[in-house]
């Protein structure tokens, strides 16, 4: 028998959480259009229909994703809760394992891939982003 999540409540809490346009993510986003980057918001995973990439430069063929500290086990943020706790370690690991899938489709597909955590300082994230992405598009040329 599967595991399950500890209560119902607990389950609703997780389920609130936000996926996409998340505080960090969005301050990364105004800082690059600021800028004068356009992107893609949510692009699906060329190959992977139920994944996409958080920012997508797709002429430059840069994927970014901005990843949660608990989601995503960081690891200099990530907990293990104590609750429920197999079902849990199942679940994140489950989570680290298809981000590791999907990075390595996208570099197969010839795709920039970077990753952030939501810990890191939006403007050095920003910066960072518009150097793969410019260094990208001068490549194509």
């Amino acid at each position: 028998m599967p595991a399950v999540p500890s209560s119902p409540g607990v389950s609703a809490r997780m389920s609130r959480q936000a996926s996409r346009d998340t505080t960090p993510e969005v301050a990364v986003r105004q800082l690059l259009h600021r800028e004068g980057h356009r992107f893609r918001l949510h692009r699906p995973v060329p190959g992977m229909p139920r994944r996409t990439i958080d920012i997508a430069f797709p002429g430059a063929r840069v994927a970014v994703f901005l990843d949660g500290c608990f989601w995503h086990g960081c690891p200099l943020h990530a907990t293990s809760p104590k609750a429920n706790a197999e079902w849990w370690r199942q679940k994140l690991d489950r989570n680290m394992a298809r981000d590791k899938e999907t990075t390595e489709q996208l570099i197969e597909a010839g795709w920039t891939v970077l990753r952030f955590w939501e810990h890191e300082d939006p403007p050095t994230v920003a910066a960072d982003i518009a150097a793969a992405v410019n260094a990208a598009r001068a490549s194509r040329r």
